[in-house]
């Protein structure tokens, strides 16, 4: 798994005279191996910190917690596992973790491990950082490497549209899902369309899958975006569901804003809009435009449509972290290329009154974009 990652990362690190290199970021790790730990209930109790993977001699060492070594075993690199539950002595997973680190980074002799060594120092642990300190020579030339693998994230391989393909299909079931329950009409809560959603989507799966990200009444006075609450839908109400799905250790992103009956005309016209400008969002995605450039043109079409802009991105990056570059934001200069994955989400929002968003997932080609989602965005016909 994941040959063509390492072989562009240890190219790139050849060319920055890089001999050795720690990863402690989880999306470098899972960008570098597959391995992508759960995250249903976060961080396990009995880990001494995050995985990481060594890089020396132009290979790449996985180092996990034991009861991961399994699902680790398939990234086609070497792994080293270390304790982390036992009831033969006291938790220590910091302790082994460290033990781990040493095995795979050796024992430097003076003079031998002269280079240059870089690190990804804003994931890593302040103890871990205080180990490799002390495990390397005071010749060994630190380098911060935090981001350096981000543009070739990016770009993804056949082998992460594969998974990511997988990712949005969950998310059109989802969808289905959620459209068919809200044809119930008033009466559930916010809740209730969720939990419907999810079970679809993991029976299809036939695996846990984690979910993310808004599911949101238009009566909210913040109804951009956040968990699903306790909150009853009545008569009239408007609801956006924004799913994402992490399965293989990807993202997927996807939003539709559905109605508990017909929706009112302001409502509908709200709807039109925002598919409109979704529609432009895509007309202009292909290589070399600016990322900055589709966000102040598909902003400039929500204003000229006599709404009020909305205050998030206009798309994002998805892979192995739900929000990634090239961000479409106003600061950001990155140039699109091909292959890669961009969210695109424009919206509409009337804070406690009104609310509509709409996205879909595009893969930028030599000539244009192709749709990754497809679930039915329209609005609803009775």
């Amino acid at each position: 798994m994941h040959r063509e990652q390492r072989d562009r990362a240890h190219d790139y690190l050849r060319t920055k005279g890089i001999d050795r290199a720690l990863f402690a970021s989880p999306y470098t790790v899972t960008w570098l191996t597959g391995f992508a730990p759960p995250v249903q209930v976060g961080p396990s109790p009995f880990a001494g910190g995050p995985s990481l993977v060594w890089y020396e001699g132009g290979q790449f060492t996985l180092i996990v917690l034991d009861s991961q070594a399994e699902a680790a075993g398939q990234c086609g690199c070497p792994v080293i596992s270390y304790q982390g539950y036992t009831i033969e002595e006291p938790i220590a997973g910091a302790d082994h973790l460290a033990d781990a680190l040493r095995a795979a980074g050796g024992t430097p002799v003076a003079g031998v491990h002269k280079g240059r060594l870089g690190v990804e120092a804003r994931h890593l642990p302040t103890f871990l950082s205080s180990l490799l300190h002390g495990m390397m020579p005071s010749d060994v030339e630190w380098v911060s490497i935090d981001g350096w693998l981000d543009p070739f994230r990016a770009v993804k391989t056949a082998e992460e549209l594969a998974v990511l393909r997988e990712n949005f299909a969950l998310t059109d079931i989802g969808h289905a899902a959620a459209r068919q329950a809200m044809r119930q009409g008033a009466g559930r809560r916010e809740i209730d369309i969720w939990a419907t959603v999810q079970s679809a989507i993991e029976q299809s799966a036939g695996q846990r899958v984690p979910l993310g990200n808004d599911c949101v009444v238009n009566r909210r006075p913040a109804n951009i975006g956040g968990w699903p609450l306790n909150l009853e839908l009545r008569p009239g109400d408007s609801l956006i569901v924004d799913l994402g799905t992490r399965l293989h250790g990807y993202w997927s992103d996807s939003c539709a804003t559905y109605y508990v009956s017909e929706p009112s005309e302001p409502q509908a016209a709200m709807h039109r809009t925002a598919a409109r400008a979704l529609e432009f969002a895509i007309s202009l995605i292909k290589p070399g435009v600016i990322a900055k450039e589709i966000d102040r043109q598909v902003r400039q079409f929500i204003v000229d449509a006599g709404h009020p802009v909305y205050p998030h991105h206009t798309g994002h990056g998805v892979g192995v972290s739900p929000h990634e570059e090239p961000r479409l934001v106003p600061y950001n200069d990155w140039r699109l290329e091909a292959g890669m994955v961009i969210m695109l989400e424009p919206g509409i929002y009337l804070p406690g009154e009104a609310a509509v968003r709409l996205e879909d997932a595009v893969l930028v080609t030599a000539d244009g974009a192709e749709i990754l989602t497809q679930h039915d965005k329209s609005l609803p016909r009775r």
